[in-house]
């Protein structure tokens, strides 16, 4: 019995990551998009790694995609290291499908698609890159980079990765002013960070910085759930003692706080574990200490 329980498990988890994967395809076409099809052809440099292998190939021809994966196989090493295997094992395939997209879809897109519109190229390239990053973020992928800075501040810290993105990727936008001597591309470049970066910060939902959730989950299983939530979401829970007073008799409450963004995880974890398991969710305006909100 034991048994096929974890076969069912395995099944399931299988299952959802081969659906978060398929997700997080459909965020990569986006990005290649955003970029090869708005940016890119318009000259317009933009922060990340991305943004460094467009002007290596503005500056030596050298394909965007060669560029892109060559450094973030560097930036890999640190990831394996600080976020996990996991991770980072996600993120090394995504880099490969992105620096296939970013080759090919080079080749198809010559002109922009909105011709003589710089500033509707911002627009549209940063609304598709932001929209593609945020489902991968949304679904425990990246795209490499400075998604991987970005990724880590918000481990440590409690910055949105829409503002971690921001802050690495202005600098990066600045210092291009060294190779292209203009102003206006860099005031362009400046544009497309900020409206990705609210793009992703709306579509992962973390534009408000103390948007938490709180959990209780009842269980007959709760030692094994709680263990879960520890190992898998990396997240604290406490097992309080309840008595159910239609029954009589008493029950263990597991009680978690996360962020909502991991919200999506502990609902899994339970569901693997025990579903007919009973759960309630609720937002709360803040949470202070480790993990959380430093208390002011």
């Amino acid at each position: 019995m034991q048994k096929d329980r974890k076969i069912t498990i395995n099944r399931a988890f299988i299952l959802q990551e081969i659906q978060d994967q398929s997700i997080i395809c459909v965020g990569l076409v986006l990005y290649g998009l955003g970029w090869t099809g708005f940016l890119l052809p318009s000259g317009i440099t933009t922060g990340g790694v991305t943004g460094i292998a467009a002007i290596v190939f503005y500056g030596t021809k050298i394909p965007i995609g060669i560029t892109y994966f060559c450094i973030n196989a560097v930036l890999l090493l640190f990831s394996i290291k600080i976020l996990g295997f996991k991770f980072s094992f996600r993120t090394i395939f995504n880099v490969i499908i992105l620096s296939v997209l970013l080759s090919l879809l080079h080749r198809i897109f010559k002109e922009p698609l909105v011709k003589g519109e710089p500033f509707m190229d911002c627009i549209l390239g940063g609304m598709l890159c932001g929209a593609g990053m945020g489902l991968i973020f949304n679904f425990n992928g990246s795209t490499g980079g400075t998604d991987i800075i970005a990724l880590i501040i918000n481990k440590y810290r409690n910055i949105s990765i829409g503002k971690g993105l921001l802050i690495c990727d202005v600098i990066i936008i600045c210092s291009s002013y060294i190779i292209f001597q203009s102003i206006e591309k860099i005031v362009y470049g400046l544009v497309v960070e900020g409206i990705m970066s609210y793009t992703v910060d709306v579509v992962v939902r973390l534009s408000n910085e103390r948007q938490s959730v709180q959990f209780f989950i009842f269980s007959d299983k709760y030692d094994e759930i709680a263990d879960t939530i520890i190992q898998q979401a990396h997240r604290g829970c406490t097992v309080l003692d309840g008595i159910g007073w239609y029954s009589h008799k008493p029950v263990k409450v597991i009680m978690a706080m996360v962020k909502k963004n991991e919200s999506v995880t502990i609902f899994r974890i339970v569901k693997n574990i025990d579903p007919r398991a009973f759960i309630s969710q609720s937002s709360v305006i803040g949470i202070y200490g480790e993990g959380f909100q430093a208390i002011k």
